[in-house]
């Protein structure tokens, strides 16, 4: 029976769903992350998590575990953000030799819940936050929007939407990712050495050593090669921000837009499909030792509005007043 309850998980309130044979908890007091996402039929255990974890550990690195979204995602040199209205300038908080700002703020403020119920077919679950003059962001960014998540669980799995409005009277930057942390191994009881990950990539984004696009790009390598082929081991080896642009791919003689990883042991797999708004990936697996990997889908490049390229090559955009754009994920394994 397909249900939602508010429960207290690590000392903070958790939304939990339960359909079609999958547990979730939303985290809507630390962005809305999805601190859990398993297939209790299958035994997979999707993003990383620890049961003994608490919510300070959570907040202390929400990039790094379950299903965190970044905006503004990534970096931006010397913490300059240039509009097509203004010029902003962001907190440095990542330090040399990388002088940047990263990562923003939505996935660490506390969002307010909307509903959550459950039907025959399905359990969801609705989370939004305001950002206006009340966040000690808007000192840096006094742009006001308007952010709301959607989460849908069911035998399909987890279909997650992310909605944004600009209710200023300013353009609204818009860049946009998950740092979405995959648990290593994420079938139960199963190696890491048998993991390994298919990405449709095109070329390759080069960065520079402040982590910056440099606006070249490259053909891909017999190493880059491995995404597509499906012969890359995401673990047990450094993978350090590889960004590249996303192309599609066919499964199971359909087109697919996003990523699937396999268990080659068992051949249970967890695909991940990202709507087309999402261009880039960028797969990082902090040093590949440490239990969890992260393809991560973007929607522009790093550093984008700064770059000295098109919006159309670097998917930077930015909303009107009153616009809005929704961005659409899905989660679910196939275990033949």
């Amino acid at each position: 029976m397909n249900s939602t309850q508010m429960m207290q998980w690590g000392g903070m309130p958790v939304i939990r769903l339960n359909a079609g044979g999958y547990t979730a908890l939303i985290a809507h007091e630390i962005g809305s992350n999805v601190i859990r996402l398993r297939d209790e039929k299958n035994g997979m255990e999707i993003f990383r998590f620890d049961n003994n974890n608490n919510a300070d550990v959570i907040r202390q690195s929400a990039e790094v575990w379950g299903l965190p979204t970044l905006y503004l995602p990534n970096r931006f040199a010397d913490g300059i953000l240039r509009t097509s209205d203004a010029e902003y300038h962001l907190p440095v908080n990542e330090k040399e030799p990388y002088n940047n700002h990263i990562h923003g703020f939505l996935h660490k403020r506390v969002h307010t819940v909307v509903e959550h119920n459950a039907d025959a077919n399905c359990a969801w679950a609705k989370t939004a936050y305001m950002y206006d003059e009340n966040d000690p962001f808007f000192q840096y960014m006094p742009v006001r929007f308007r952010a709301e998540f959607t989460f849908t669980l069911s035998a399909c799995g987890l279909e997650y939407e992310f909605k944004l409005t600009n209710l200023s009277h300013k353009m609204m930057p818009v860049s946009v990712a998950t740092h979405t942390a995959f648990n290593s191994p994420f079938v139960d009881g199963a190696k890491e050495k048998d993991a390994r990950i298919t990405v449709p990539i095109g070329k390759r984004c080069l960065l520079n050593e402040r982590c910056l696009p440099t606006c070249e790009f490259a053909d891909l390598t017999m190493r880059d090669l491995e995404y597509r082929s499906g012969s890359r081991c995401p673990v047990l080896q450094n993978i350090d921000n590889e960004m590249y642009f996303a192309e599609h791919m066919i499964v199971d003689g359909e087109d697919f837009y996003g990523i699937v990883c396999e268990d080659t042991a068992s051949g249970k797999k967890l695909c991940y499909e990202v709507g087309e708004e999402y261009r880039f990936w960028i797969i990082w697996n902090d040093k590949g030792f440490n239990g969890y990997f992260c393809p991560e889908p973007m929607s522009a490049m790093i550093d984008a509005p700064n770059l000295d390229l098109p919006q159309g090559m670097t998917g930077y955009r930015e909303l009107k007043p009153e616009e809005s754009c929704t961005f659409t994920q899905h989660f679910f394994t196939v275990c033949e």
